[in-house]
């Protein structure tokens, strides 16, 4: 191995990044620097192995034909580093990490996780509620579950559920309601955050004209939520989010109509590795529980 001493480790690392995501700016991202200290140290490793690996081209970095069995070789030699360093660093097989939207886990997980306990009670969960992708490779974080689209370069993408939205509001409102456009009479509260406008359920509605007037915005769902529940206007919900409410009757969907969003729900783990079982239990229980969700507002 007396070879490695003629090129520098982090020129490796480098050079694999930029192969397997495709581009300078991408590799920077997961390598925490400067899209201009990847490629100053892309090209210095191509200087020390003496070949050029990768193709400039308006769609990204290509490899050669030299480069590109090299590229893979490099890919499966970090893999296996990453899988070692995960060894050296686990602490116990009984804890698994999840990151999840503080939403989501407030409103829709943590409501079910005495059924895992009931499934796996030699499992601990550590919740991570944050809204941040985080180097999942480099991370403790077992597997997350984000909404999107499913583009997150550099992480393996596994989708769950698609979201869809609908107006919620408390009993006592939705009892005045005679037909769907009289929703759009309703005072609104809005989350600011939101990826979704009402013109999706309106479309979805065959409505036209003006979206409800804005009573109250918050930068947070949950605090949407609470103000729908009590009475202070309607809401464009999902499932995740107003489906337990709805079950115990705090909150009203009017009419049943549903829009999707184009987003939806997924699993993000790392690339490469073996799954632990403990995590491969997790996702087949969410899995059953998105499918249960699924069934309801179908």
């Amino acid at each position: 191995m007396r070879n490695l001493n003629s090129v520098h480790l982090n020129g490796l690392r480098a050079l694999e990044a930029v192969g397997r995501l495709g581009s300078l700016q991408a590799a920077a991202h997961e390598l925490g620097v400067s899209v201009g200290a990847v490629s100053q140290q892309v090209i210095k490793a191509e200087a020390q192995l003496g070949r050029l690996l990768f193709e400039r081209t308006p769609k990204g970095m290509l490899g050669t034909e030299a480069g590109a069995p090299v590229l893979a070789a490099l890919n499966e030699g970090f893999v296996r580093l990453s899988e070692a360093v995960a060894m050296a660093q686990r602490k116990d097989e009984c804890i698994l990490t999840i990151s999840v939207a503080p939403v989501l886990a407030a409103r829709w997980l943590v409501c079910r996780l005495d059924r895992f306990m009931e499934r796996h009670p030699e499992i601990n969960l550590r919740l991570d509620a944050t809204t941040k992708l985080v180097n999942l490779a480099a991370s403790d974080i077992d597997v997350a579950i984000r909404v999107g689209k499913g583009h997150w370069p550099g992480v393996k993408v596994e989708h769950l559920l698609e979201q869809v939205v609908f107006p919620v509001c408390s009993p006592e409102m939705a009892a005045k309601l005679k037909e769907p456009a009289d929703i759009l009479k309703l005072p609104a509260v809005i989350d600011a955050h939101a990826m979704f406008t009402w013109d999706v359920w309106m479309q979805a509605a065959g409505l036209s004209g003006a979206p409800p007037a804005v009573r109250h915005s918050f930068n947070d769902a949950s605090l949407c939520l609470d103000a729908a529940i009590a009475g202070q206007g309607v809401m464009l919900a999902w499932q995740t989010l107003a489906g337990y409410s709805l079950q115990e009757g705090r909150l009203v969907a009017p009419f049943g109509i549903r829009a999707n969003t184009g987003d939806g729900y997924y699993f993000v783990s790392a690339e490469g590795g073996r799954e632990p079982k403990k995590v491969r239990d997790f996702k087949a229980w969410i899995r059953e529980e998105m499918a249960e969700t699924a069934a309801i507002f179908g």
